[in-house]
């Protein structure tokens, strides 16, 4: 006859607490050297997108401009790119962008014409909100782009 084996009888491996541990810390240690430097790209990144969204805006309304002789000035802002200001501000008007993007920060860009650093002044106040300010607090313009 087949005898069957009682489960207390059959040899258990797993984890000790101490491998568990060791795993532990090892995860740990890998998480505190990576996590710094995905945070300092993603900052990184943010400045990016923002220099590239200042310069498709920035295209946009130089298009305007060839089209209408002129850019919108403060008050009808960068809404003019996307809906028509009326035909007597803008006689050759056509859609320039299909809507208006928020920086990477969720705050609306900044527009000013006549400008005071260049023709117009296109700008994003940074991550903090905040005129002013260093790194990524930085404003960030179409006249420091580069």
């Amino acid at each position: 006859m087949c005898e069957l084996k009682s489960p207390a009888k059959e040899y258990q491996r797993g984890f000790t607490l101490i491998e568990v541990m060791v795993v532990v810390v090892i995860i740990g240690l890998l998480a505190a050297i990576v996590a710094p430097n995905l945070i300092g790209n993603i900052d990184r990144a943010a400045v990016t997108r923002a220099r590239s969204d200042i310069r498709s805006i920035e295209t946009a309304l130089n298009l305007y401009r060839l089209d209408n002789f002129r850019y919108p000035n403060t008050q009808q802002g960068l809404e003019a790119l996307i809906s028509n200001p009326g035909d007597s501000i803008a006689p050759n008007w056509k859609a320039y962008l299909n809507n208006i993007p928020s920086d990477p920060w969720n705050q609306p860009y900044q527009y000013q014409y006549p400008g005071q650093n260049a023709e117009f002044d296109l700008y994003s106040y940074g991550a903090d909100g905040q005129q002013g300010g260093e790194d990524i607090n930085a404003d960030i313009g179409n006249w420091n782009l580069d």
